[in-house]
């Protein structure tokens, strides 16, 4: 029994005719009437008497008609249900964010967020990349602002924007006044860096391999604004995302010449996951917003 089967049917038995019923169904009658017989067949009884040109529901229609109906009515409220989901703009979304990110990018775009989905409910929490990672598999949040790289098969990643990074320098830096340098120059500098656990120290570390330093560390913080301060004290020299430049802490910014001297910033999420509209828009928004410039002038 399939369900065009109920269909073709109910529709026979309101129109009082096979090829009104057709044309109400958009399928070609002989079709219609193929259809018709094989339900017949596999109940056991026929529905319909044909005399002619017209038609009479036997009285093994009559019983089987209002079941039908009522699953045709079944089927259609649970279609309704899952679109009324699909097209919810009162839905909820979790967004994880790791720390290099989001004081950055996530105020500019939450505020737009909100302004176009008043009645969403948004949830930002900051952690590091592994918390994230285990948030998406128990659910605990719809989808995280990360870094790549990502080796785990279970997500998905859609990326969002791809930024240089810069050497921090102190204002008296013999190279802080050049437009780009390689970051192989820099060698034999102090360096002040992120902790372990955030994976933009894991990028800087790789950036400096590549360039083949092995960095002198002098002092390490969980903060941006902390590594920056120290820069500015002369403590020692940094790198820092496109994002993550901030004007008034006193540094001065060159650009990294080395080819591999970028971050990949991307929306990851548990492979197979659905969503609801409000987490799709929030989605596709940060892909889209935040492809814009945002490092401050």
């Amino acid at each position: 029994m399939e369900f065009h089967q109920l269909r073709y049917v109910c529709a026979i038995a309101e129109t009082g005719s096979f090829s009104r019923a057709a044309e109400r169904c958009e399928i070609a009658q002989p079709s219609l009437s193929q259809q018709v017989l094989k339900l017949e067949e596999d109940l056991g009884a026929k529905l319909f008497d044909r005399l002619g040109r017209s038609i009479r529901v036997t009285e093994a229609g009559r019983a089987f008609l209002p079941h039908a109906r009522s699953i045709l009515e079944q089927m259609e409220t649970a279609r309704s249900s899952v679109a009324d989901k699909n097209t919810d703009v009162r839905g909820s979304v979790a967004v994880g964010v790791i720390p290099t990110i989001a004081p950055y990018l996530m105020p500019r775009y939450t505020a737009d967020f909100a302004r176009k989905y008043p009645d969403a409910r948004l949830r930002i929490v900051e952690e590091t990349t592994p918390i994230l990672v285990e948030s998406l598999r128990d659910l605990s949040i719809d989808l995280a602002i990360l870094a790549l790289p990502l080796r785990h098969k279970d997500l998905e990643s859609f990326p969002i924007r791809t930024e240089p990074l810069f050497a921090a320098l102190p204002k008296d830096h013999p190279r802080a006044a050049a437009e780009s340098i390689p970051l192989k120059s820099l060698r034999g500098e102090r360096f002040v860096m992120l902790r372990d656990g955030h994976c933009f120290r894991d990028l800087s570390i790789v950036t400096c391999t590549h360039a083949r330093i092995t960095p002198n560390i002098a002092f390490e913080s969980d903060q941006f604004s902390s590594v920056l301060g120290m820069v500015a004290a002369g403590v020692g020299i940094s790198l820092v995302p496109e994002m993550a430049v901030d004007r008034d802490a006193g540094c001065r910014y060159v650009r990294l010449s080395d080819t591999r001297a970028s971050r990949t910033i991307v929306a990851a999420v548990l492979r197979g996951r659905s969503f609801n509209r409000v987490q799709r828009a929030f989605l596709s928004g940060i892909q889209k917003g935040a492809a814009k410039r945002v490092m401050p002038m």
